[in-house]
């Protein structure tokens, strides 16, 4: 059994990231299994290595610890091996929509305003005399078809590949890497068995299952959080200054932090300090609540 952590190092890391760190590191440790930290860095213009130098320093300060590291960027040339793998079988096209054509043409999917990718760029969908003198993004193509997951803390989705997903970047028009493929040929070539992160990407699993038996590997467990919100109801972000590691670290100790989290991940009856490795056999997922959690602009 092999856990991760995949912090992407565009700033301070924030409460609501160190409740993701801890609840997978409990997940893994709790069952004798391993752990790996992977900084996703290839979001080049905002990645920093002083930022990855931070996350390295609030997990050790917390007593986070893993087994093995990887840093994306320092993994390119398998996503190129594995984006020629979905190429050769005819999957990828071009697609030269800019995210401002996409909004203007497609309605947002159901409620959450999220737009569905409905193959504008697709070969048949274009004229045969379209030309275009600039480099597009790589998508995938994918079918009309329902994938149906069970995530071990939400319980069974059915989700449509076409209609709820869309046809999505592997490659950006910059030559970026996309997150999907990273995730999917990271998660594959690393061993992870269990994959643990905010339920904001719970609908990411059904694109990911799918690159998973495109590229012939078996897809891991997923197992999807609660996220941590502000007082307005909005998922923690680097902008709530107030709950980020820098001030955190300079008013509360790591065994205070800990055990505030561990009281809203249901392990502890009260929030009182605590060392991480003394709450590993005390996780279990029955006891992690399902709803969002509230909490204010300190802890």
């Amino acid at each position: 059994m092999k856990g991760r952590f995949a912090p992407s190092p565009t700033g301070r890391m924030h409460l609501g990231n160190v409740y993701a760190a801890l609840l997978a590191w409990f997940s893994a440790r709790s069952k004798g299994g391993g752990f790996v930290l992977r900084i996703e860095d290839i979001d080049r213009q905002r990645s920093r290595d002083e930022y990855a130098r931070q996350i390295e320093s609030d997990l050790q300060w917390l007593g986070i610890d893993w087994d093995e590291e990887y840093v994306q960027s320092e993994r390119f040339s398998y996503y190129e091996e594995h984006l020629k793998c979905l190429v050769s079988q005819g999957l990828v096209y071009p697609c030269y929509c800019t995210r401002a054509d996409i909004m203007a043409t497609q309605a947002p999917h159901e409620s959450d305003g999220r737009v569905v990718y409905k193959g504008t760029c697709r070969p048949e969908n274009l004229p045969k005399d379209f030309i275009v003198n600039r480099p597009g993004a790589l998508r995938l193509r994918v079918p009309d078809r329902d994938i149906v997951f069970s995530d071990r803390h939400y319980g069974c989705h059915k989700i449509n590949l076409s209609r709820q997903c869309g046809d999505f970047i592997l490659r950006r028009a910059d030559g970026a890497w996309a997150y999907q493929l990273a995730v999917s040929v990271d998660d594959a070539l690393l061993g992870i068995t269990e994959v643990v992160r905010g339920c904001d990407l719970l609908l990411s699993v059904p694109q990911q299952m799918y690159l998973f038996e495109l590229l012939g590997y078996q897809a891991p467990e997923y197992c999807h959080l609660p996220l941590l919100c502000n007082d307005s109801k909005q998922r923690l972000s680097k902008r709530d200054k107030s709950l980020d590691m820098g001030i955190l670290r300079d008013n509360h100790s790591p065994e205070e932090i800990v055990g505030f989290l561990a009281f809203h991940a249901g392990i502890i009856d009260r929030p009182e300090a605590v060392k991480a490795s003394e709450l590993i056999g005390a996780f279990s997922w029955e006891k992690v609540p399902r709803e969002n959690i509230i909490v204010s602009c300190s802890i």
